[in-house]
């Protein structure tokens, strides 16, 4: 129970009491003055409601940690301050605001109760109003002291010198002053249990001398940096401020040991020279800087970017040849260009090892194996691999980087990639660059004209970094489906190594060897489970995919696979499973492609071209067919005007040499002619399709059929001569797998046949023309022109016959 107490009107408490307790955080409360302060904890609040149910007497003792929300007793200093609750104000959160006055000192005595809140009895020890005359002295140093300091000070007011010299009681006056110096909770509560007076005003004294050194350097400083100050200065000058203070009092700036750790950090870049100088600077400039501002963490992440990148880090090249071709192989079929390209350049690295990256450009059409293949090149040669896709990037800051004034700004792809890689020699990887944008922001594909010029990437210039990086052992690898977007003076600087579509062959070694195992792997089936012919290979091949890489090829065994697995998790499969032609049908369901060209050149005016497209090379048919009219010409499917021009050449010619083809000229007065190219939502152009647009007509006027297992590709002039074209070798592959027999090529694309396989060659018919009269021949069959002709003599003769008779009999008449 409490011990009770006398009216508090002046009068002095007893020597102990009884009484609720109150943890406090960060503070010490001293026995004098008025002073506010803010209740939130649970048994805080029942602390303060069980003061205000009675004398409205609360004692305060400080925590040993501040981050304790619930201290125990032996959490808690022992000796505190017992004040009286003046007034009390709920605020929002569920708070009290309690405005208390300091009364005495108290020292807890035991513990009387933990529950709900803490209770104590404690013993009471008021200031004695009666002081020996040796005090007068320190009280007169005290109040001496206080008032320098308040003179010093510009945010003490001046009206707290009438305070301290109106006290006259020592130990007051001494609490008075140290619950005002800036000091700890430790050196607060040292203060607080110390209780003889003397003593005290000995401690609060030396405090004092302190501060004033502190305030006196202060305001020396102050003195020698004059004039106006902005914010940035406004800074500096307090950072001087507290670089003086941290030297008075011997201590060591927190900083420091950051400013240290990114000197050192700078030394073991290895960076060259004047990076470093530039390093040093920057490290300079933000040594000055308050953590506070927003140029120090923009300082700060440059520094880390110019220390962790791999300036003189590099991966040691793997230089023995036989295995990196043992590796490439492994990873990739055929592809013969490449390997022996890379090959190349490690028997050059091997016997010069100064000599600069390479810059390749793969280009072929989707699913050769352009990007693995640059990861095979990074495992062979035992450098670290990193690929950026340049696909729809239309900034030009994407590659450079944005410059440090722009909030939030960081390095291009090149500088993030060389990071990521930690060495200064990577397989750089530039997938899709022929995909490359352009808009308002710059033209990226200017951007990398410096990254992909060995003459000028030793010294690349990221807007964010500012300085120079060695580009020049990096070996550069892009990638592409086509080259003609890509900018000329970008494909200046780059090895361009043209990767075709596979043949039949090449796509059932591939899907044999690497495919199968790999989807075999993936889907948890093994060879007891599944064997999937090469009949069945071939059929998917042919049937389910029409493509120039394995991609489908890959997404079709895959389906086959998990067919399998299904089998097998169900219980149903026991043995293995054959997987021919009719079971792969039976599992995909009808077939999703199958050769119509020998039903699409049954007739007149149908004729089979050849054409390129990004995804490799594909066959085309031109149908002409004719109506009455005046000699007009209708042309459609989404033909581009080049496309449209070949037409308007393959007519004229025909219409000049229509005698020597046997066609009548008088029929070009009496019809119309519509060419047509279907799949009309595709657009299509290039001269190519000239040749088979002129057989096409000649096809429908002389009404003999074209060769339904020939194709043919070449411009045609007006005069008859076929010109060359490009794409030969997909546009042939393309052929056989259409079931193409027999192609016609212009002469002088003779030259591009070696690049064709073998077996591809074996399997077909070449004829190579250089006049339009050598292809109708072929296409149409030289005995049938030939018997078109005499029809067409014999027709002629047979009208001048006819027409001289009838001349006659009107001369009789």
């Amino acid at each position: 129970m409490p011990v009770d107490s006398p009216e508090r009107d002046g009068g002095s408490l007893p020597s102990s009491l009884d009484l609720p307790i109150l943890a406090i955080r960060n503070s010490v409360i001293f026995p004098v003055l008025a002073r506010p302060i803010n209740v939130g904890r649970d048994k805080s609040l029942q602390a303060v409601e069980a003061a205000l149910e009675g004398e409205k007497l609360l004692g305060i003792l400080a925590q040993r940690d501040a981050k304790n929300e619930d201290p125990g007793t032996g959490e808690l200093f022992q000796t505190g301050s017992v004040v009286k609750i003046l007034k009390s104000v709920k605020i929002p959160g569920n708070k009290l605001s309690v405005i208390i006055q300091g009364v005495a000192r108290i020292k807890v005595r035991r513990w009387v109760s933990t529950d709900g809140y803490l209770r104590a009895e404690v013993d009471v020890f008021e200031e004695p109003q009666e002081h020996a005359e040796d005090l007068d002295a320190k009280m007169s140093n005290l109040r001496e002291l206080a008032q320098r300091i308040i003179d010093l000070s510009p945010t003490i007011p001046a009206e707290a010198s009438f305070l301290v010299r109106s006290i006259d009681n020592p130990g007051v006056l001494a609490d008075i002053v140290a619950s005002n110096l800036g000091i700890g909770v430790e050196e607060q509560q040292e203060l607080l249990d110390t209780f003889d007076t003397s003593t005290r005003m000995d401690k609060v004294v030396a405090l004092l001398n302190k501060e004033i050194q502190v305030l006196e350097l202060s305001n020396k400083i102050q003195s020698e940096v004059k004039g106006e100050m902005d914010k940035a200065q406004r800074e500096y000058f307090l950072r001087e401020q507290l670089k003086a203070i941290q030297k008075e009092l011997g201590e060591v700036d927190d900083r420091q040991e950051e400013f240290e750790e990114l000197k050192k950090g700078i030394k073991k870049a290895g960076m060259p020279k004047e990076v470093e100088k530039t390093a040093f600077k920057e490290l300079k400039r933000m040594s000055r800087m308050s953590p506070g501002a927003a140029e120090y963490t923009v300082s700060r992440t440059y520094l880390d970017w110019l220390i962790e990148l791999p300036w003189s880090r590099a991966t040691k090249d793997v230089l023995d040849i036989q295995k990196a071709a043992e590796i490439l192989d492994e990873d990739h079929y055929d592809l013969e260009k490449v390997k022996k390209r890379i090959l190349e350049y490690l028997a050059v690295r091997k016997l010069k090892q100064d000599m600069k990256g390479p810059i390749l450009c793969l280009v072929g059409p989707p699913g050769v194996g352009k990007t693995s293949l640059a990861k095979s090149v990074a495992r062979a040669i035992g450098r670290q691999m990193v690929r950026i896709s340049l696909g729809g990037v239309r900034d030009e800051a994407e590659v450079r980087g944005h410059r440090r004034t722009y909030i939030g700004s960081l390095p291009g792809k090149i500088i993030k990639g060389i990071k990521k890689a930690n060495s200064n020699n990577p397989v750089f990887v530039l997938d899709e660059i022929d995909k490359l944008g352009m808009d308002y922001r710059g033209d990226p594909s200017s951007a990398l004209l410096e990254v992909l010029d060995p003459e000028q990437n030793d010294t690349f210039m990221d807007h964010y970094l500012d300085v120079p990086f060695d580009l020049s052992k990096v070996l550069f690898i892009a990638t592409a489906n086509q080259m003609s977007p890509i900018p000329p003076p970008l494909r200046d600087r780059m090895e361009v190594i043209e990767i075709p579509g596979y043949t039949m062959e090449d796509k059932l070694k591939i899907a044999r060897n690497f495919i199968i195992p790999e989807q075999m792997e993936e889907h948890g089936v093994t060879e007891a489970n599944v064997d999937l012919t090469d009949e069945g290979i071939r059929f998917i091949i042919e049937s389910y995919t029409r493509e120039a890489g394995v991609r489908s090829l890959k997404r079709e065994i895959a389906a086959v696979m998990r067919w399998v697995a299904k089998e097998v998790a169900s219980g149903t499969l026991v043995d293995q499973a054959v997987i021919g032609p009719a079971k792969v049908e039976e599992i995909r369901g009808p077939i999703h492609f199958f050769s119509d060209v020998a039903e699409r050149t049954s007739v007149p005016g149908v004729a089979t071209g050849l054409a390129w497209t990004p995804t490799g090379g594909d066959i085309l048919f031109i149908e002409a067919t004719k109506m009455k009219g005046k000699g007009a010409m209708k042309l459609t499917g989404s033909l581009g005007d080049v496309m449209k021009e070949s037409v308007g050449v393959a007519n004229s010619y025909v219409r000049a040499a229509a005698r020597d083809i046997g066609i009548d000229e008088d029929l070009f007065d009496t019809i119309d002619i519509h060419v047509h190219v279907p799949t009309g939502a595709v657009p299509k152009d290039g001269p190519s399709a000239g040749v088979t647009m002129l057989t096409s007509i000649v096809s429908l006027l002389t009404g003999i059929c074209v060769n339904p297992e020939l194709a043919m590709t070449g411009e045609a002039t007006l005069r008859g001569a076929v010109l060359p074209v490009g794409g030969i070798k997909e546009k042939v592959l393309a052929a056989h797998r259409a079931g193409i027999k027999t192609i016609i090529l212009p002469e002088k694309n003779r030259k591009d046949l070696p690049d064709v396989p073998q077996e591809i060659q074996d399997d077909l018919t070449f004829h190579f023309c250089s006049r339009m009269e050598e292809v109708l021949e072929i296409a149409l069959g030289k005995d049938a022109l030939d018997a078109r002709k005499a029809e067409l003599a014999a027709e002629i003769e047979a009208k001048k016959a006819k027409k001289a008779q009838e001349s006659g009999g009107a001369a009789h008449a």
